[in-house]
């Protein structure tokens, strides 16, 4: 991966504390799975900042690579890759989610 691309990456996951690569964005999300970490979140009343991949093909495929995961969404937490749809439901479910927020 080229270094400015990296740079870019890690920027925007640094930039809020909660951050969420996405398919389209929060207001309309363009994928159900985007869709449904989006819900989760409010559901949650945890803010997050996100970015839509689908704006910029380069982070699209770069995301991939960086976490060596293959699909999107992808969420962070303190600069952590937490992981996609599945995972950020579960973990909403048993109370984790918010434990990791706050």
């Amino acid at each position: 991966m080229e270094q400015e691309l990296k740079e870019k990456i890690e920027s925007l996951i640094k930039s809020e504390k909660v951050f969420l690569f996405m398919k389209g964005t929060p207001e309309m999300p363009q994928c159900g799975f985007s869709a449904g970490v989006v819900s989760t979140l409010k559901q949650q009343g945890i803010p997050f900042g996100s970015f839509n991949v689908l704006s910029d093909m380069k982070v699209r495929e770069g995301i991939k690579e960086y976490t060596n995961w293959p699909t999107i969404p992808q969420l962070y937490i303190d600069g952590e890759f937490v992981g996609g749809h599945d995972i950020t439901v579960q973990m909403a479910q048993s109370g984790e989610l918010k434990k990791k927020v706050s």
